[in-house]
């Protein structure tokens, strides 16, 4: 197997991001965007997908930098994965964290897509948009080109609620993205076709 690695980089005139992934790492990040919450959940993708993930991030404003965080994690994703032979293709976890439950399951199927259910209340996110949230999710999953589905099972406090989040899509996107030694090499598809 390839290494399954990707570097992205996305300048514009209101954002600087560089981006490192290794699908096939050790659950090691470092994320840098001067957003400590989003830094924080970021990190709880990398460790409990563990994926090698590193972000250096600087924009004007929280929503353009989460969101274009959001479109070069998706970008490296897709470019890591190639054609994704051998992939295991789907993935699902359930995660609790005290009072909160999230649910995430996801098809790299080629085509991005989202059906999100997350029911935030705007507390304890220490100047966090919880709607932010939703928009890196849908992002994220344009481009990495999957279908995504979330939800928040229950749950009061917001910050368990998106730690719970982002910890069941490491999980699941670990679980989409191994490579199935019983299909090696193969499309995991009846069309013989994944779009990349």
């Amino acid at each position: 197997m390839t290494n399954r690695l990707s570097v992205v980089k996305r300048e514009t005139k209101e954002t600087n991001i560089a981006l490192e992934l290794n699908i096939d790492g050790s659950g090691k990040w470092e994320m840098n965007t001067g957003i400590r919450m989003f830094d924080h959940l970021l990190a709880q993708l990398a460790r409990h997908g563990v994926f090698d993930i590193k972000i250096s991030a600087t924009g004007n404003d929280q929503h353009h930098l989460i969101e274009d965080v959001a479109i070069c994690l998706g970008r490296a994703f897709n470019e890591a994965l190639g054609e994704r032979r051998g992939i295991v293709r789907m993935g699902d976890a359930t995660v609790p964290m005290d009072d909160a439950l999230a649910m995430v399951v996801v098809d790299i199927g080629g085509r991005g897509y989202t059906v999100l259910d997350l029911p935030f209340t705007d507390n304890d996110m220490a100047g966090f948009p919880t709607d932010l949230i939703r928009h890196f999710l849908e992002s994220f999953a344009i481009e990495a080109r999957l279908n995504l589905h979330a939800k928040i099972v229950c749950g009061v406090n917001d910050h368990h609620k998106a730690e719970a989040l982002f910890k069941a899509l490491g999980r699941a996107m670990d679980m989409a993205t191994r490579i199935d030694e019983r299909i090696s090499g193969e499309l995991p598809s009846t069309k013989e076709l994944l779009e990349h």
